[in-house]
């Protein structure tokens, strides 16, 4: 495996704060503590390209990384709990939802859910989202370091049987990465659609 390069491009915590970069993007969100940065750095193989925290809601602006300088990567505020304000959360939840819409480049939604646990009414809301708005997408089931091949295989059957009749789902892909167990397969999907 070869790290990738990746840099920081900018964190924006308001849409005209947003990078005009005419490369494919790629979107990373979930619920807090999911494991968004934990994922972007074993994707690039680096320690420290994300923050990682184990307080949810520390990523609190959409940060922007230059991948390879071929795609963006943007990593999104969790969604859920987060110790902060609910005018702060709901301005979050606000800000995303406009990147959703407004990203003419975003190629590609990565929603990560915690394979530990049935998916939650956020996941759920957020699948359902995508697929009315068009947005192609993929379920990355976090964390399957921590969890049984059999509970593996039986949380992406459980995934894919909610997604059957979603056009834009793509692939639910079981991760970790602690081991980088799916790290290939979702460089092949991202290069795929945004090559």
């Amino acid at each position: 495996m070869k790290n990738l390069n990746a840099e920081f491009i900018l964190g924006a915590s308001k849409v005209s704060q947003f990078p005009l970069i005419d490369k494919p993007e790629v979107a990373f969100t979930g619920r807090s503590n999911v494991g968004k940065s934990s994922l972007l750095n074993s994707i690039v193989l680096r320690k420290n390209l994300a923050k990682i925290s184990a307080t949810p809601g520390k990523t609190q602006q959409i940060n922007f990384f230059n991948i390879e300088n071929k795609w963006i990567f943007s990593d999104l505020p969790g969604f859920g709990y987060a110790d902060v304000p609910k005018t702060l959360k709901e301005s979050w939840i606000k800000l995303i939802f406009e990147y959703f819409k407004i990203r003419e480049n975003l190629r590609l939604v990565c929603l990560l859910v915690d394979s530990r646990h049935d998916p939650t009414k956020i996941d759920m809301s957020l699948m359902e989202w995508f697929e009315n708005n068009n947005k192609k997408f993929i379920v990355i089931l976090t964390k399957c370091d921590k969890i049984t091949d059999n509970l593996i295989a039986e949380r992406k059957l459980q995934v894919e049987n909610l997604l059957q009749f979603c056009k834009n789902s793509l692939e639910v892909l079981p991760y970790s990465s602690k081991i980088n167990m799916g790290r290939n397969e979702l460089l092949a999907i991202i290069k795929r659609i945004c090559n």
